[in-house]
């Protein structure tokens, strides 16, 4: 009932993080250390590093680094800051958003059951990172929530460093362009901080797509802030979609977690022992997430076309 949210879990550390900023506990632009205390899992993500709390956080959002991950939250850690975390996220009526079980001497040790996120839960925080106007729920005491719990410049940095996700390949198959497979997923363009200007085909640290996306780039019609989380047997995907100009308006937050990992693959792939290495731009999921992707942005253009 509750998929393994993987990466996505990200999204809460960097809320919390610039929660901390807006309230000046936290400077962005200051150099922060990470000296991991132990070697944890996920594994090679506990390298000493040292960069700005910018670099940490775009790192961890745009290219889902695990290093930036286990920085971050070690640095809650060591500030007493994961309890309070909760404990703000529930009085929120988030109370499915946790980060249980992490090591505090790491920031690592990312375990299924005990790291937790639902669908609803995190739709609603990226509501408010949306910045949305008026009282979007009541508390359980009757407190209003609204989209103010961020300020104005964490909410458009934290919306910048998601339309600058590099891993489009849950429910947007981007990173392809336009083919006959993947199926196409929510049409929005790739960051141009991943396309490369000579060839047009997309490379992220870990994966090269090759695939031209250039002819398809200006054929967007949304742009999608979102974040991706992907194990073996988790495939999640969340994010703020709205409308470019001139066409079909719609505005939304949408949000799917799976168990359907990377060690899941389409039929036309039956019989391999592993994904062919020729094919290029391994696709890591079944077409089937993107292809839900595109039909609820679908029904969503037909909705507002009403």
């Amino acid at each position: 009932m509750s998929p393994y949210p993987a990466c996505l879990h990200k999204l809460m550390v960097a809320f919390r993080v610039l929660r901390l900023v807006d309230e000046g506990v936290l400077d962005l632009d200051a150099s922060h250390t990470y000296e991991p205390e132990e070697d944890d899992r996920p594994p090679g993500s506990c390298r000493p590093g040292t960069r700005t709390l910018r670099d940490w956080l775009d790192r961890m959002i745009s290219i889902s680094e695990n290093q930036a991950g286990c920085a971050l939250i070690k640095l809650l850690h060591d500030r007493g800051e994961i309890d309070a975390m909760h404990a703000e996220l529930a009085g929120l009526g988030l109370r499915t958003l946790r980060l249980d079980g992490t090591n505090p001497r790491s920031g690592g040790r990312w375990r299924p059951g005990r790291v937790t996120m639902t669908a609803l839960d995190t739709a609603r925080l990226l509501t408010i990172v949306n910045g949305a106007r008026g009282t979007l729920w009541h508390t359980a005491s009757g407190a209003p929530v609204d989209g103010g719990l961020l300020s104005a410049d964490s909410r458009a940095f934290l919306v910048g460093l998601l339309l600058d996700q590099g891993y489009n390949e849950v429910l947007s198959t981007a990173n392809w362009g336009r083919a006959d497979y993947p199926a196409p997923g929510i049409p929005h363009a790739v960051s141009s901080r991943w396309v490369d200007p000579a060839d047009g085909t997309v490379t992220m640290p870990d994966l090269a797509y090759g695939r031209d996306v250039r002819p398809w780039q200006g054929a967007a019609e949304v742009t999608f802030a979102h974040k991706i989380g992907q194990t073996f047997n988790s495939g999640a995907d969340a994010g703020i979609v709205r409308s470019l100009p001139g066409s079909p308006w719609r505005r939304y937050v949408v949000v799917a977690l799976s168990n359907l990992g990377i060690r899941f693959a389409d039929p036309r792939f039956a019989g391999f022992t592993r994904l062919p290495a020729s094919y290029p731009g391994q696709v890591q999921f079944t077409e089937k997430l993107a292809g839900l992707g595109r039909a609820i942005d679908d029904a969503l253009a037909a909705m507002n076309g009403r």
